[in-house]
């Protein structure tokens, strides 16, 4: 989170609160029209006071100050911890200032600190989504619209805004304490939090109408034996097994599926399989996997970096990771930038690395790849390119999708180049009609050969389930 000098952010932040207007917290998702300021002149002059101190309070080191920033953004989302906290700021100087004897205008607020503190940061009818975070993994807002993602489904909410000019009222409460601004020169905002939480804004100018998607960090601890569970059934035991053992031969794997299909799940779940002493390097544009919070013992190095930012960009990222001894990479998207460094690390050692890549197919991925690749210039063959990359780079693909609300493992595919064509030999192919996994193909005498050379007792096992004829 960049920071700006004291005097240019409180002059920012100041004239962001003071945008604030009376929310809603009730449990009323329809409420009369709040009173003008001039009807109620001492609660007004209580709520400026209260804002400014509000702004002048963020600490007097950095650290201090990303963490008042991180409590507020996380009160504004609706977590109940930080919420209570400043409703307790509140209280206290409501308190210190002599003010509680002010009656707020309206009648729906328990007390006149959590009155203030809907004028401050409110966030009007999603208070009442935010009731129930319960499974609540999205919030969608497209201008009065909302609509309520739980299970991987987007559901029209039951509660709708009266007007666009609500929402902007909570777009700019959601930028208040960021280095970042949403007005008619810059119409679009991210803010994100330190434990994975984001949220993405757009205005009026760059879409037809304000929107706000807030899109929760839900991720638990995973591992394999965890997405078998009947609760999540991404998997069963037989891909549990055959995943083990791809793990453990250090194939280099590709990732696929739609927006919130899983795949950053699956991904988590492979690396907490892992020996902890493996040096493990993960590259994302934000923090999701959380793996050094969530698997401490682990020997990783999390980088985060900015498609914005040359000299913390992706590229720059691989460049140092690859100075750092990573055992394995875990890439969390490959894009145009940094394609032909990944494509290098693959081939040059870093085995057993993964990453995603947006596709319809897995049959698409390695040409896909090569598409980035060659952006550069270089003047590569890219048919010499596209069988590299589909024999080092992308030697077993995983493709993940929605079936009734539950995120599955809908695909394992082994990567083979044969007469120029890229092709997929199908492991394992999940079976719409009768809900169950099927194993079409056994693995190529290749893969065996690998796999013997890494975990013979495991390839063992693959041949008494039939996925492999012999070792």
């Amino acid at each position: 989170m960049g920071e700006l000098t004291e005097r240019k952010f409180s002059v920012l932040a100041y004239s962001m609160l003071r945008r604030g207007t009376a929310h809603q917290t009730s449990q009323a998702a329809v409420e009369p029209k709040l009173p003008r300021e001039d009807e109620h002149p001492a609660f007004q002059r209580c709520v400026e006071e209260i804002r400014t101190y509000l702004v002048a309070s963020r600490g007097k080191t950095e650290e201090e100050r990303q963490q008042y920033s991180e409590s507020l953004n996380r009160a504004v989302l609706g977590f109940e911890e930080e919420r209570v906290r400043f409703v307790a700021i509140i209280n206290d100087q409501l308190a210190k200032r002599r003010l509680n004897h002010i009656v707020p205008p309206n009648r729906r607020y328990a007390t006149l600190a959590e009155a203030v503190f809907a004028e401050v940061i409110g966030m009007n009818v999603l208070e009442l989504l935010l009731q129930d975070r319960d499974g609540l993994e999205e919030i969608q807002v497209v201008g009065t619209d909302i609509f309520e993602v739980r299970g991987g489904r987007a559901i029209p909410s039951p509660h709708k805004f009266q007007h666009v000019k609500e929402v902007e009222r909570i777009q700019q409460n959601l930028v208040l304490f960021n280095n970042e601004v949403i007005n008619p020169r810059k119409r679009w905002a991210e803010v994100s939090l330190k434990d994975g939480s984001r949220v993405t804004l757009t205005g009026f100018g760059f879409t037809a109408e304000p929107t706000m998607t807030i899109r929760f960090y839900t991720m638990r601890y995973y591992n394999l034996h965890t997405l078998c569970h009947p609760d999540y059934e991404t998997m069963d035991e037989t891909i549990r097994t055959v995943l083990l053992c791809l793990l453990r031969c250090y194939f280099n794997m590709v990732v696929i599926g739609p927006t919130n299909s899983g795949k950053t799940n699956l991904i988590k779940a492979m690396i907490a399989e892992l020996p902890d002493h493996e040096r493990i390097v993960t590259i994302e544009t934000r923090h999701e996997l959380m793996l050094k919070r969530d698997f401490p013992n682990k020997n990783i190095i999390e980088y985060e970096v900015s498609e914005d930012d040359s000299v913390h960009s992706g590229n720059q990222a691989f460049k140092l990771a690859l100075r750092q001894s990573p055992k394995r990479i875990c890439h969390a998207e490959i894009r145009d930038d940094d394609a032909n460094v990944y494509v290098r690390a693959c081939t040059r050692g870093h085995e057993g690395s993964v990453t995603s890549v947006h596709v319809n197919e897995l049959e698409d991925a390695p040409e896909a790849i090569t598409d980035m690749c060659m952006l550069d210039g270089r003047g590569m063959n890219p048919e010499r390119l596209t069988k590299r990359i589909t024999e080092y780079v992308t030697q077993i693909g995983l493709e993940m999708g929605l079936v009734d609300g539950k995120r599955k493992l809908l695909r394992i595919g082994e990567y083979g180049y044969e007469n120029g064509e890229v092709k997929v030999r199908d492991i394992v192919r999940y079976d719409f009609t009768s809900r169950k996994w099927r194993f079409p193909q056994p693995f190529s005498n290749r893969a065996v050969m690998r796999m013997m050379k890494y975990d013979p007792e495991q390839c063992r096992v693959l041949q008494t389930m039939g996925l492999i004829e012999r070792c």
